[in-house]
């Protein structure tokens, strides 16, 4: 349209004057000035426009996509939310089948032992039905057989009371004849043992414990009541014990310790009676006490301990007595040898416990070790029968008295049961029975051959029945070998 305007502007004036054609031109370039920034106006409008509606556009996407990443986040948490769901009904879902399961296999279990329970009563019935019936059955004929032996039972009930009476008559018959001859032999020997001053072992036990029982409750009993006394006492000991302890095989120790003994039992200032007895026991009960723990380690430590006693015995007056006590003391009756009897010394009968403590038994002792100590200290013994002695001696301690043990002990059917008597045996033999076949010869021989009869001959009730018993019967047989061998 404009270009229509121009030209017809151009045709209206073509013949118009230069000022018409300069303000023609001037307007014609007017126009295209104006056409120009008209142009320019609407390029500028268009490309805001442009400019506009893509920002309108990056808008309207950016509010889709954020749109679109809400409802895609609702719908993920939908998601979750329903496997959350689904996975806790599916837990539920399987606690309830499993409950319902464990339910139901509980039910059948509760069933099953019911049924079992039914069945075990069942059989125990029928078990016990049938053992009552057996019972009945077995007790009917156990009855018959009881009544069938009652009649026999009486039959020869009667026959042997017959014979029992028979028998008993004719016995104490017997026995009054060989009562009437061993109280004839018993007073015609009581009379020769008096003659000859010998005693039986029953008085040798009982002189020993009446002299222990003197000894403690007269010195023993006084100086333990007087504190001044106990004192000294105490003292004397302390100094006897360590001695004992320090003795040995040489001949000048075992003289140097006797001589230091003797100056602490006997001081240059007299101890008091009662002190001085006291301190006999103590120097007895010290030897013993080594006797009972070195002789049974070593053997070789017997000699000194004898050669201790005699020493002691030749210088301390009462040394003999009180040492002989305590041995019998310690050994329970086996140095005289004599079993203990019922009753004490003063006739009291004996409790278990006294009776018990008066052989020489100690609480909680093994058989055992209580052979071994008696043992240990009869090895002592034995050896001070063996030693030269310069002073006269008492009879329980001279040599003849390693013939009396043996003789003694053969003659003691109770003694002989034990196997601590097989024990003893072979102890003396094994320490005098070399010197005793020198001094007695033949009638030592005999003895000798007699005991090892007894020793051999099977069954034999020398020593006890038991692998103790046989072990002891052994060494016996042993050292009797050696004896007679040596002989």
């Amino acid at each position: 349209q404009i270009d229509d305007t121009i030209a017809a502007i151009r045709l209206h004036t073509r013949h118009n004057d230069p000022y018409e054609d300069w303000a023609k031109r001037t307007r014609r370039d007017a126009f295209n000035t104006a056409r120009r920034a008209i142009v320019a106006a609407q390029t500028k409008r268009d490309v805001l426009q442009a400019a506009a509606r893509e920002q309108e556009a990056q808008r309207q996407a950016a509010d889709l996509k954020r749109d679109a990443d809400a409802v895609a986040r609702q719908l993920a948490q939908l998601s979750t939310r329903q496997a959350e769901e689904e996975k806790e009904v599916g837990t539920r879902w399987s606690e309830e089948q499993k409950r319902r399961r464990g339910h139901t296999e509980f039910i059948i279990r509760t069933e099953e032992e019911k049924l079992r329970a039914r069945q075990r009563e069942e059989r125990l019935a029928q078990a016990e039905a049938e053992r009552l019936r057996e019972e009945a059955e077995a007790k009917a004929a156990a009855e018959e057989q009881r009544k069938k032996d009652e009649v026999a039972k009486a039959a020869m009930k009667a026959a042997e009371a017959k014979a029992k009476a028979d028998k008993e008559e004719a016995a104490r018959k017997e026995a009054e004849e060989m009562e009437r001859a061993r109280a004839q032999a018993l007073e015609a020997q009581a009379k020769e043992r008096n003659a000859l001053g010998m005693t039986t072992p029953d008085q040798d036990w009982r002189a020993a414990r009446l002299a222990l029982k003197q000894l403690k409750s007269g010195p023993i009993a006084r100086v333990k009541a007087d504190r001044d006394l106990k004192k000294i006492w105490n003292d004397v000991r302390r100094k006897i014990t360590p001695r004992v302890g320090q003795l040995t095989n040489e001949p000048q120790v075992i003289a140097d310790i006797s001589q230091q003994i003797v100056q602490v039992v006997r001081p240059q200032t007299a101890l008091s009676s009662d002190v001085y007895y006291a301190s006999l026991s103590s120097l007895a009960k010290a030897i013993l006490l080594q006797a009972e723990t070195e002789v049974t380690a070593e053997k070789r430590s017997a000699k000194p301990l004898a050669q201790l006693a005699l020493n002691s015995m030749g210088v301390l007056d009462g040394f003999s007595t009180v040492f002989w006590a305590k041995l019998c003391q310690r050994t329970g009756g086996w140095a005289v040898p004599a079993p203990v009897p019922s009753k004490d010394v003063d006739d009291t009968p004996f409790t278990p416990v006294a009776r018990k403590k008066a052989s020489g038994l100690r609480e909680d002792e093994t058989s055992v070790d209580h052979a071994t100590r008696v043992a240990g200290i009869m090895r002592v013994y034995f050896s001070l029968l063996l030693l030269p002695s310069p002073a006269p001696l008492s009879r329980e301690f001279h040599l003849p008295r390693l013939w009396m043990f043996a003789a003694r002990l053969i003659g003691q059917p109770t003694l002989l049961q034990s196997s601590l008597a097989t024990g003893l045996l072979s102890v003396a033999l094994e320490v005098g029975g070399a010197r005793a076949s020198g001094v007695w010869g033949s009638q030592w021989v005999k003895l000798m051959a007699l005991l090892y009869e007894g020793v051999t001959t099977e069954p034999t009730p020398l020593g006890g029945s038991g692998p103790e018993a046989r072990a002891s019967r052994m060494r016996l047989q042993l050292a009797i070998e050696r004896v007679m061998g040596s002989g």
